[in-house]
């Protein structure tokens, strides 16, 4: 049974709720019960040793917990009761009460996934709806043993579980996770260039953390893919959830991955950091972008304002529309040393980062700093209706501190805006899929650190001669035929981290009396020159590397030869105009075309219109 099959199997225990739940509350009950019977599933193997060795160690008077976990598997969890969801079933009348007894026998780290799913409520409410054996019985019906069910599968049913029971409760179903492609194009440039790390036989281990696991499927990704290519790799996995189901599935799934949950923190990673002082080798985020801060406004303003640099909002602060470059800087703070051996990490935005706010402001600020410390690898364009719930441009940006000699000084742009397919069924705002080949592509194009562009021939009469072809700068272009053309369109561009910046320059005029007059001024740097005019102040942005007075003397003041610049204003911004660089200007048709179009349109209408008089 695939996945989807499966979570609609379990999903069809909502027919037993429809009346005495509201269809929004479905997932308070689903969710935990099949968290729940994958435990179960999970330890029915070891059960008889772990009992056995729980009665063996307390008749001996010895903590029986580490001895336990070694019969486990070491899975990092366990159960000591003698039952399961098949024996519940058996003592009707009792069922609330020894599930009760059954859960509160749970190791710590698990009884407190049940904790979080306020697991105690529902049991209470099924019970006097009658429903608890019935939901129990179901349940204890369905196969999730590892056997049938790998982890990665159980991972895919977690996630269409909860979109499920968010589609319904019109809660937005991109709050709890990533599509799976996209994951997987983040994990991909990720390591892309960590030879080490991906060779078969190294015993390497590194550290991974998302700030907002969700229910951890970027950190579920991360670890199949390295182990697909490197099985002596490890991969030790860290985050933080604020949404408490999702912390209590991205918990279970660690629990069962075999994971330390201790690096699995409940709770707001901006205003209660809870890895403190930590540094990862590599870090995934996707942030909720377009969501305000207020929450959080007066713990994350203190720190920038105490702390600075030391702490983790240093380099500015967005506006409180949108908090997602607070989690940016948040993973900065979180990168290893370039002498440790430094990091890299993906984190998904949507535009508003590329160019909000000018000269000055945090967003500019927190560009500024990116760029002038040469963090930026590379920026990648996502096609739109890729996430479940929005349909907006967003973008990958790839951040290191630990660039290639190629790539020091330089960012890539790669727009893969038209690398989609349609999907069979939408789901949400979700209409579009990145295939493999596409994913291939992006990966090819990052990790060789080319520019690309996609060249299409056309024949004299204006005909396309076979597919576009993808030419990287290496390659041989093909040439257009004779009275043909190229059509030639940007995929992936390499810029300067200097071109993404500007001097914003304040260009004063003269305030002139009824006469016409300039006003001189009284007092202060102005005394003796000509006041500014308030009304006719306006400003320039001069890019970066060009001369300001040389671009005033040529751009002003042929249209102004009385105006000056006020020096005190200037300001260094950045903003990196994503969607210019890759536009691709279409001629107009020529009015003789368009002319005859019209003619042979209105020759065929009075042709219809005679036809019908007769």
């Amino acid at each position: 049974m695939n996945h989807q099959a499966l979570s609609s199997f379990i999903w069809s225990v909502a027919d037993l709720l429809r009346g005495d739940y509201k269809q929004s509350e479905y997932g308070k009950v689903i969710l935990p019960f099949t968290v729940l019977r994958r435990l179960d599933c999970v330890l029915e193997a070891t059960k008889p040793a772990v009992l056995a060795e729980l009665e063996a160690k307390t008749k001996a008077g010895l903590n029986p917990d580490p001895f336990i976990q070694r019969k486990t598997g070491n899975l990092g969890f366990y159960n000591t009761s003698p039952l399961d969801l098949v024996k519940l079933l058996g003592d009707q009348d009792h069922i609330r009460q020894n599930l009760y007894t059954y859960v509160q026998a749970f190791s710590p780290a698990a009884r407190d996934i049940f904790e979080r799913f306020d697991f105690h409520t529902q049991v209470e409410r099924l019970a006097k709806a009658n429903l608890l054996y019935l939901v129990t019985e179901k349940f204890a019906n369905i196969d999730l043993h590892p056997e049938a069910v790998d982890n990665t599968s159980m991972g895919l049913v977690f996630e269409e579980l909860i979109r499920k029971f968010a589609e319904i409760s019109n809660e937005t179903a991109g709050e709890h996770f990533t599509p799976r492609e996209v994951i997987r194009l983040m994990v991909n440039l990720l390591f892309i260039e960590d030879d080490d790390v991906l060779t078969p036989g190294n015993a390497v281990v590194r550290t991974i953390y998302d700030p907002t696991a969700g229910t951890g499927g970027m950190l579920s990704v991360a670890g199949e893919f390295l182990l697909e290519h490197n099985p002596q790799a490890r991969l030790t996995m860290f985050g933080q959830e604020l949404n408490d189901e999702s912390y209590a599935i991205c918990k279970a799934d660690m629990l069962i991955k075999g994971q330390d949950v201790a690096n699995i923190v409940a709770g707001n990673t901006l205003s209660d950091d809870g890895h403190g002082a930590r540094k990862f080798d590599y870090m995934l985020s996707n942030p909720p972008f377009g969501v305000e801060w207020k929450k959080v406004e007066k713990a994350v303003r203190q720190e920038h304002e105490q702390k600075g640099f030391d702490g983790r909002f240093g380099p500015g602060l967005p506006r409180v529309s949108d908090g997602s470059m607070l989690f940016l800087m948040h993973l900065l703070s979180k990168m290893r040393p370039a002498q440790d051996g430094g990091s890299r990490f993906g984190i998904v935005l949507n535009g508003s980062p590329l160019f909000t706010g000018g000269a000055g402001s945090g967003e500019s600020e927190i560009r500024r700093y990116l760029l002038e410390n040469d963090l930026v690898e590379a920026i990648v364009g996502l096609p739109t209706d890729m996430f479940y719930n929005t349909g907006i441009a967003t973008y990958v940006w790839i951040i290191s501190n630990r660039k290639k000699a190629d790539r020091k000084g330089q960012v890539q742009l790669i727009d893969a805006s038209s690398f989609w397919q349609k999907m069979r069924k939408s789901l949400g705002s979700k209409r579009k899929e990145m295939s493999d080949e596409h994913i291939a592509t992006v990966t090819r194009l990052f990790g060789s650190f080319t520019e690309a562009e996609y060249i299409t021939v056309f024949d004299a009469a204006g005909q396309q001669l076979g597919q576009p072809q993808l030419v990287t700068n290496t390659d041989t272009p093909p040439k257009a035929p004779e009275g043909g053309r190229l059509k030639r369109v940007p995929i992936a561009r390499i810029f300067s981290n200097a071109d993404f910046g500007y001097t914003t320059i304040t260009v004063e005029r003269p305030l002139k009396d009824e006469a016409g007059k300039p006003v001189l001024g009284s007092k202060g740097a102005r005394r003796g020159k000509p006041q500014a005019d308030s009304a006719l102040r306006d400003t320039e942005n001069v890019p970066l590397g060009e001369d300001i007075a040389a671009y005033f003397k040529r751009e002003v003041l042929p249209h102004a030869p009385d105006a000056w610049i006020d020096e005190t204003k200037s300001k260094v911004g950045y903003e990196i105009p994503f969607n210019r660089h890759f536009y691709v200007f279409e001629p107009p048709r020529s009015l003789h075309a368009i002319d005859e179009e019209l003619k042979t349109v209105s020759a065929n209408i009075m042709k219809m219109l005679e036809g019908l008089a007769e």
